[in-house]
């Protein structure tokens, strides 16, 4: 007796090390799982936003002027997230339930291989239930995202103009806009939601048929079958049925998710701007000569031509003054020497075509100052010097020249200080004034102005263009201007009509 129970001691140590080293194996393969799991889903999402960003920052102006921010921050922010957050978990779920599903059924395989059959015919309904309604639920999850876009269109659009919405009390009728995006939004949400319950209770319908099936083979067919094996067959068979239906639910969030994906990749293959690795030297811009050859320019491939059959010639250090009606095509002239558009003909600056240039280099070398003052978030240093090509000493004397001085001083972070989305924390004059300082800057022998001082009073237009006679007096000057005074001092003036 003593021996025997000796012999039992002995195997339940043994057992024991045996359930220990299993369950610290599968803690070890559950942790490795996550970790390479998530890691990988990582890296995909990751390496889908990378590519998008770079897709729509090389994109051409056309893209821009025909996709709203809103629909491009739908994309970065909810498509992204969806890829982020659900898909992962998602996907995570079906793989284990898929495993759980296979593993119960063999089960009941093993108590009933009859119970095959059935188990197969509901497998194969539950696939094209699934099929069935994933056409629908797929085309409304697309319609959902395409609502979404005017809500953050609409909701971007009211912060940048809060302060013209409550200058004119338009408080409730942009409410009334945006409650009507929203209710867009939640209907295709709604429709969404309840698409995918109604797919839900049929699922649950089918389930429960087989239940019935199995638990009715057992009361018909009785061939002496253990009450054990018989309640661990009806138990696996609950277990199939909850598995299969939150399976197939899984599985349709996945495909409807993977609209996301969709979106995301439509805009991998974007127009893209052309990519010229073409550097005919360093400093080939050294006088500032323009000439256009019959030049035509158009917006869209199929639009017609908005420049036709231009040609003028502008000689290095020349003034020259743009004037004419709204639509003459005075900025599409600037929109062709930055080659934003599409263009034919050839533009020829110091005798060399544009075109055999790359972008980086011909824009580098053409200051403008825009009408809209353009200012990034970021300090102050950064907006005026991005490159930190300049030391703080000459961006200071800039400053001075432009009698930003004083002002900039009186901030508390000088340099250091932070400017807000689109410069909103300073006047419009002092941003237009920074942009002429950044030109200052820059020192290029080429300067275009597309209406610069049409935004800014009287006296700030007097300094701006004092300091363009006296800094840029030996470049080449575009000026786009409505005010006579503006282009008095050009030298020659180019009518644009038609």
């Amino acid at each position: 007796f003593t021996n025997v129970k000796e012999f039992q001691s002995s195997y339940k140590e043994i057992y024991t090390y045996i359930y220990t080293i299993i369950t610290a194996v599968f803690v070890i393969l559950a942790f490795t799982r996550s970790y390479m799991f998530y890691t990988l889903c990582l890296r995909s999402s990751a390496k889908l936003h990378n590519n998008m960003f770079k897709s729509v920052i090389h994109a051409t102006m056309r893209f821009f002027n025909t996709n709203s921010q809103g629909r491009i921050i739908n994309r970065f922010a909810q498509d992204m997230g969806t890829v982020d957050n659900l898909l992962p978990s998602v996907a995570m779920d079906t793989i284990q339930l898929l495993l759980s599903t296979t593993g119960s059924c063999v089960l009941i395989a093993i108590t009933n291989y009859w119970l095959i059959i059935p188990t197969v015919i509901i497998a194969l309904m539950m696939y094209f239930l699934n099929r069935f309604c994933l056409h629908t639920t797929r085309a409304i999850k697309r319609l959902e995202g395409v609502t979404r876009s005017p809500v953050f269109e609409h909701l971007s659009s009211s912060v940048q103009g809060l302060s013209t919405i409550r200058a004119f009390q338009a408080q409730e009728k942009l409410k009334e806009g945006f409650d009507s995006h929203q209710d867009l939004h939640s209907c295709c949400f709604h429709l969404f939601a309840t698409a995918s319950r109604t797919l839900g209770y049929y699922l649950e319908c089918v389930c429960s048929m087989y239940v019935v099936i199995v638990t009715l083979s057992f009361v018909i067919f009785d061939h002496g079958v253990l009450g054990g094996v018989v309640g661990l067959a009806i138990t696996q068979c609950l277990t199939v049925t909850g598995h299969l239906q939150w399976v197939s639910q899984q599985v349709a969030e996945i495909e409807n998710n993977m609209t996301s994906v969709e979106r995301i990749l439509e805009y991998n293959s974007i127009e893209q701007e052309p990519k010229l690795d073409k550097y005919v030297r360093t400093n080939w811009l050294e006088d500032g000569g323009i000439t256009f050859c019959n030049v035509f320019l158009k917006y869209s491939v199929n639009d017609p031509p908005v420049l036709k059959n231009v040609s003028f010639k502008i000689a290095p250090k020349e003034k020259i003054g743009i004037i004419g009606r709204t639509g003459a095509g005075k900025t599409s002239i600037i929109n062709a020497i930055f080659r934003l558009s599409y263009l034919s003909g050839s533009i020829l600056i110091d005798n060399i075509d544009i075109t055999n240039l790359s972008l980086q280099e011909l824009r580098s070398k053409i200051s403008i100052i825009p009408q809209d003052p353009v200012l990034f978030t970021g300090t102050l240093r950064y907006n005026l010097d991005p490159f930190e090509e300049w030391d703080d000493n000459d961006i200071w004397i800039v400053l001075e020249e432009v009698e930003l001085k004083n002002a900039i001083n009186m901030m508390p972070l000088g340099l250091d200080t932070v400017m807000s989305q689109s410069g909103s924390n300073i006047s419009v004059g002092q941003r237009q004034l920074l942009c002429l300082a950044r030109a200052i800057l820059r020192n290029n022998k080429i300067l275009v102005l597309d209406e610069a001082t049409a935004s800014v009073d009287s006296e700030t237009d007097a300094l701006i263009q004092k300091t363009i006679r006296r800094k840029f007096k030996d470049c080449t000057i575009l000026t786009i201007a409505h005010r006579i005074d503006t282009i008095m001092d050009s030298d020659k003036i180019l009518v644009m009509s038609a």
